[in-house]
């Protein structure tokens, strides 16, 4: 039986697209682990990844490095180089495109449960 990881994902997120179709915002992949760029980002391999963010108007995650790119830096850079953090936002983003493959369609093959679980684990 393969191993069970429970995510906390927002309950107004969109349905996990299946694989090869457009990214929809709905944030299983980047909850489920980092990428490689949100590795250097959030400055770990496991868990979700601390540049993801939640865009309550669209009801859709976006990573944070496109979309509050200024944010996430001033969170990962050393206190005394928070300062740079708009001159580097605009790299930041153009990198991150390409990175994170945007555009390129979903690439994450896990499978969802379609009953929510309450915050403890148990069917809701």
């Amino acid at each position: 039986m393969p191993p069970v990881t429970s995510i906390p994902i927002h309950l107004e997120a969109p349905s996990k697209p299946a694989v090869g179709q457009p990214c929809n915002g709905c944030g299983v992949c980047c909850l489920l682990e980092p990428c490689p760029l949100g590795v250097i980002l959030s400055g770990r391999r496991t868990g979700a990844c601390e540049a993801l963010r939640w865009q309550a108007d669209a009801r859709l995650y976006r990573c944070g490095a496109v979309a509050e790119p200024e944010d996430v830096l001033r969170k990962r850079l050393p206190v005394g180089l928070t300062f740079a953090a708009p001159a580097f936002a605009a790299l930041l983003r153009r990198v991150a495109y390409r990175w994170i493959a945007a555009g390129v369609g979903c690439d994450c093959d896990a499978e969802l449960a379609t009953d929510p679980v309450t915050p403890d684990g148990q069917p809701g």
